[in-house]
């Protein structure tokens, strides 16, 4: 369905071509060779462009999401999506949508995380999948790719949809690894938000200190393979490399229940403030806030709005203080 833009917003469009249904439970011990009694389970519409739409829609904007699905597990991801009124088109592929699986160890705290590869695609579908992303990008907007590419997807996959997305002037914010990373930074992209490990990768070397990692950083800024890199650092904070320098922030101290979809949340508080008409450092503050809230929602949940702006007015309020000393 075509989605009907906020008029004081630019447009937004996700693309997810491997969702996932997440499902996420609890239990006090994980022992092997014995049936493990579970808590209440949780079922979410998971994948990175999906959550990254449901993340603009919680904090009051909106994305259209371009997601594939099929098989059982399919019409139970799309009835989940419907019922959060998430506007979105869906592309119709033969396979069964995969699952997740999150443990939270509530002996331990630990959380145990098991992702499935998901349903290979024939060229048909992909091709179907990358149709309908070019019939729905926005002109002058912005198009977010995000998550892992299925079997059968070529690696450039991620880099025609960054293409597509220059020939319609809109900006394209990429979450990916791999050789889908190196695709698309190779066709340049506006803002890509590699973890520590894939940015590791991607340069070929450990980048084991802060100093490497924010040059590293910079170093795709100074290639043209991005506008913004935006990279966390863990209790270090996150960082944000763009031509004109490197913005840092720390991480609010809150209690961390799941790391689930924080990368996702970042992602898309940072492409709705700028879609909004914010400056990088702005958006880079409501994107730290909304990963960290989503830190502290249990399994699968994603983050709140309410918390996301209690701590952007602490990052805000941080960053005056900060100014006012200098």
């Amino acid at each position: 369905m075509a989605a009907s833009w906020p008029t004081s917003m630019r447009p937004i469009l996700t693309v997810t071509v491997n969702p996932a249904l997440d499902v996420s439970t609890s239990i006090d011990e994980v022992t092997n060779d014995q049936k493990l009694r579970c808590g209440p389970t949780r079922l979410d519409p998971g994948g990175g462009g999906v959550n990254v739409a449901r993340v603009v829609q919680r904090l009051g904007g909106q994305a259209l999401a371009v997601y594939a699905v099929g098989g059982p597990t399919g019409e139970a991801y799309r009835q989940l999506i419907e019922a959060e009124r998430v506007p979105a088109v869906a592309v119709p592929i033969a396979g069964s949508t995969r699952e997740s699986f999150t443990v939270d160890e509530s002996s331990t705290d630990k959380q145990y995380r098991f992702v499935l590869q998901g349903p290979e695609l024939s060229e048909a579908e992909w091709r179907a999948c990358l149709a309908a992303v070019e019939e729905a990008i926005p002109a002058a907007g912005y198009v977010v790719a995000s998550g892992s590419l299925p079997p059968g997807v070529p690696h450039d996959f991620y880099a025609r949809v960054a293409s597509l997305a220059r020939a319609r002037d809109a900006r394209c914010l990429l979450d990916a690894s791999g050789p889908a990373l190196a695709e698309a930074l190779a066709e340049g992209v506006f803002l890509v938000k590699p973890s520590r490990r894939e940015l590791a990768e991607h340069m070929g070397a450990p980048l084991d200190s802060e100093q490497s990692q924010v040059e590293a950083a910079s170093a795709l800024v100074a290639q043209g393979s991005a506008e913004f890199v935006a990279l966390s650092l863990g209790a270090a904070g996150a960082v944000l490399a763009s031509s004109t320098g490197i913005l840092r922030l720390p991480v609010p101290r809150v209690r961390v229940r799941s790391t689930v979809g924080a990368g996702d949340s970042f992602v898309g508080a940072f492409v709705l403030r700028m879609a909004q008409g914010h400056e990088p450092e702005s958006a880079f503050r409501s994107a730290v806030a909304a990963g960290t809230a989503t830190t502290m929602t249990p399994g699968t949940e994603l983050c709140h709005r309410d918390d996301v702006e209690r701590l952007e007015a602490e990052l805000a309020a941080l960053a005056d203080r900060t100014a006012q000393s200098v």
